[in-house]
């Protein structure tokens, strides 16, 4: 029997065991694949070190509250959703959580069955913005032509270079998002895979050789860009 793909990889952070032990049970059952933290700095951890689909975050946890890991998460500018759980019910709590960067706010005792359907919807709705519109086999632009069908590139001199499979992956992902700044998580998810990160260096170096191909002056690019602290962005059109 085959086992079936995952609907997702999910961080459920919760100090209480009862509710993160129903909680993971539930999620599994369902089909995401489900990790646990107990306090605020080891999600934070888990986060930094592994994409997830959908963070599950208890506002009230032990040395660090959960308002102030998504505050954390969010000025790292990752862009993972997160569904606040809490035992406080007013509107100026769910207010408070939503404007510190949470997608959605679930108060305690929660229905089951509803907690579920937020989930889905959320990792669903993340999985649709991360979809974009494909990039054809041989990809031309005014730095120069690439094949990515051939694993290859010409410069815009006409010379030739071998791309490596993660060269060609990173190109076209760039390429798909033509003029918008895509996250280092995003990246390390769909270029290396879950679990598999390198370090910043290593994209920093594939941006550097894609500069050296493309670029009339790779200290002064104007198709491949790093924006620092946030990603790397790929603009098509030269400027005049």
């Amino acid at each position: 029997m085959n086992k079936q793909a995952s609907k997702g990889n999910l961080l459920v952070v919760e100090d209480e065991e009862n509710i993160s032990e129903m909680l993971q049970l539930n999620l599994e059952l369902e089909g995401y694949e489900v990790s646990v933290a107990k306090t605020g700095s080891q999600a934070i951890k888990m986060v930094r070190s592994e994409y997830f689909d959908l963070i599950i975050l208890d506002i009230m946890l032990p040395e660090m509250d959960g308002i102030t890991v998504c505050e954390t998460i969010r000025t790292q500018n990752m862009e993972v959703p997160i569904l606040f759980l809490s035992a406080r019910d007013s509107a100026a709590d769910r207010i408070e959580g939503l404007k510190k960067g949470g997608d959605d706010y679930l108060t305690k005792p929660f229905n089951l069955e509803e907690l579920l359907l937020r989930v889905s919807k959320l990792v669903t709705k993340n999985n649709r913005l991360r979809q974009t519109t494909s990039v054809p086999d041989i990809y031309e632009f005014a730095g120069g032509r690439i094949d990515f069908a051939a694993h290859e590139c010409f410069d815009r001199n006409g010379a030739r270079h071998e791309l490596s499979k993660k060269e060609s992956a990173l190109l076209k992902l760039l390429i798909e998002r033509d003029g918008e700044t895509v996250s280092r998580e995003h990246i390390l998810q769909v270029v290396w895979g879950y679990n598999v990160y390198p370090t910043t260096r290593t994209i920093d170096n594939f941006i550097l050789g894609f500069r050296k191909y493309f670029e009339k002056d790779s200290r002064s690019p104007v198709f491949f860009h790093s924006i620092r602290g946030v990603g790397y962005k790929f603009t098509s059109k030269e400027k005049k």
